[in-house]
């Protein structure tokens, strides 16, 4: 059901920076640029991409939403977060950890991307 993920940004040498360290940190490759100078990334089947909006208005981020990126374990969870925060992300919500939920446990750490998007590395804890 999943294709691939877009979010705007206001800065492109800046979100480079953030998402390289990001996916860097979880075995992901720096990004390339398509011909629009978009930075796609694409690792373990996903692709997510950034870009300035195509209708020359500034880039926002969405209240509400969330952006999931599917973690081996914890550690690596954990790395995501440290190499984010690094980068210039801004850690939110509860520190990482482990989350009751519908779904059983989940290991959860959340942060804000240099423009506003909301991210999360989720690992499912085994039953």
């Amino acid at each position: 059901m999943f294709s691939h993920m877009m979010v705007g940004s206001n800065d492109l040498a800046r979100s480079k920076r953030f998402y390289d360290a990001l996916f860097g940190a979880i075995g992901g490759k720096p990004a390339r640029e398509d011909d629009k100078g978009r930075l796609i990334y694409m690792h373990n089947g996903g692709i997510f991409m950034v870009t300035p909006p195509i209708d020359g208005e500034p880039a926002t981020h969405a209240n509400g939403g969330t952006i999931g990126f599917r973690m081996d374990d914890p550690a690596q969870a954990d790395a995501w977060h440290e190499a984010g925060v690094a980068a210039g992300g801004t850690p939110i919500e509860d520190a990482p950890g482990i989350r009751e939920g519908g779904f059983g446990q989940l290991y959860l750490a959340y942060l804000r991307d240099p423009d506003g998007n909301k991210l999360c590395a989720m690992h499912r804890v085994p039953a």
